[in-house]
């Protein structure tokens, strides 16, 4: 299952930008901002079922507007 074309993910609830689902070397998905790198928690999965549903919390909170933003210099 492509999580990319599954779960569609709004625009950036800080900057607007464009927002992308991704994957850490295939044990964590969180979504992330391409423009100011605000992104969700990393959820983790150990299973193609635990990954599936770690793409969609992550989605869901990101489309929540549930980030975190670092400011310069953190």
């Amino acid at each position: 299952m492509d999580i990319h074309e599954r779960f569609v993910l709004q625009d950036c609830p800080h900057c607007g930008g464009a927002g992308m689902l991704e994957e850490e070397n295939g044990w964590c998905v969180y979504a992330v901002c391409m423009d100011c790198g605000c992104q969700t928690a990393p959820f983790e999965y150990r299973t193609p079922a635990e990954r599936e549903k770690a793409a969609e919390t992550a989605a869901m909170l990101w489309n929540v507007g549930k980030v975190i933003r670092q400011e310069n210099g953190e």
